[in-house]
């Protein structure tokens, strides 16, 4: 049930079986239905998650009530408001599975019992951080520097598969385009 989140981390750290038993019984599985939140904003509830399948949009709500999407998080990724995770301070963000998900979630308390218990853990927990950090700042680079055009582009050549799953409402939302303009951009290519 676990194995696509021990390659995950089989693929920066070695794990002995012993390691990775140890991790297991660490972890929940939490299932989800589509619109079903994870988290919202304002609460203190965080995990660090693993998505074994499905979808979901990490946004928030401006002062029209509108959702502004910050990021998207498919199967094989990790997803963690960062702040309320390590320093329990009430999320930003409101993260909504967009289609039937399954997801590994780990607890702080947990994860400090594991980076006592099996030290590796630390190195993987460096290595998730330098990649949260860097993906942050590309996200942030992406909007002030490429155009609409460009970053449509680049989703859908990343996401060809996630294409129908992300309805046009959420992409415009992401892209910061007008769904009239997000269609010109389609009907360009």
């Amino acid at each position: 049930m676990y194995s696509p989140l021990r390659l995950n981390i089989e693929r920066k750290i070695n794990l002995t079986n012993d390691e990775w038993n140890c991790i297991a019984e660490k972890l929940e599985i939490i299932k989800l239905k589509k619109n079903e939140f994870l988290q919202m904003q304002d609460s203190k509830c965080s995990y660090e998650v693993f998505i074994l399948k499905g979808s979901f949009k990490t946004y928030i709500l401006n002062d029209n009530g509108r959702e502004v999407i910050i990021f998207f998080s498919f199967e094989n990724e990790w997803m963690c408001d960062l702040e309320n995770f390590y320093y329990q301070k009430p999320t930003t963000y409101n993260v909504r599975a967009m289609e039937d998900s399954e997801i590994i979630v780990i607890s702080k308390a947990n994860k400090m019992w594991l980076f006592e218990h099996v030290p590796k853990v630390i190195q993987f927990h460096i290595i998730m951080v330098e990649k949260a950090n860097i993906a942050i700042q590309q996200r942030l680079l992406d909007v002030l520097d490429k155009t609409s055009k460009q970053r449509y582009q680049e989703f859908a050549e990343r996401y060809p598969h996630k294409m129908k799953v992300v309805t046009n409402r959420n992409l415009s939302s992401y892209l910061g385009v007008s769904h009239e303009f997000l269609s010109k951009i389609k009907n360009s290519m």
